[in-house]
């Protein structure tokens, strides 16, 4: 049984009769307390799904970490900068009316979301270190043509399935 503390409980019990039956599990809360009980791959699954809601992503893109095999992750812009004006950092990451924002969406085939001073990304593992390396550089202040050039250039080769994935 796993214990979640969440800043965002409306939006879990919200949607509780659908995570309970996508991802095999029970939820139960007092509290801010969320506790999920079940097969400890699908607890593990149920965590990731549960931090991806209270980060601030809609249902529909956190339930794909389970159903599509996707990646959930976390920067800390503080992490990566020594300056004091992270609301300027946070504009260049977001762009002019989001524009930049959707460009690293459509480039890095992942959805981000920012949540104070803390970006996340959720896509395929193949795509999440090119998805971070383009968030740290507009941190650290490269141009954003610069940024989408390099993720022009280094795109993940697509994995070819040769039927084996099947039969495992």
């Amino acid at each position: 049984m796993k214990t979640i503390f969440s800043e965002k409980l409306p939006r879990i019990l919200k949607n509780k009769k659908r995570l309970e039956k996508k991802l095999n599990i029970k939820i139960t809360n007092r509290g801010k307390e969320v506790h999920i009980s079940g097969q400890p791959e699908d607890e593990y699954l149920a965590e990731k799904v549960i931090d991806a809601l209270n980060f601030g992503f809609p249902f529909s893109s956190a339930i794909s970490i389970k159903e599509e095999n996707l990646e959930f992750e976390i920067l800390n812009i503080k992490d990566y900068t020594t300056r004091k004006d992270l609301e300027r950092i946070r504009a260049r990451i977001i762009g002019k009316n989001g524009k930049t924002l959707k460009t690293l969406c459509q480039l890095t085939k992942c959805n981000f979301e920012i949540k104070d001073n803390q970006v996340g990304i959720i896509g395929p593992p193949e795509c999440i270190e090119n998805a971070q390396e383009s968030v740290i550089s507009l941190i650290k202040g490269s141009k954003q043509a610069n940024v989408y050039a390099y993720l022009e250039k280094h795109q993940p080769k697509p994995v070819l399935d040769l039927g084996l994935k099947d039969a495992l």
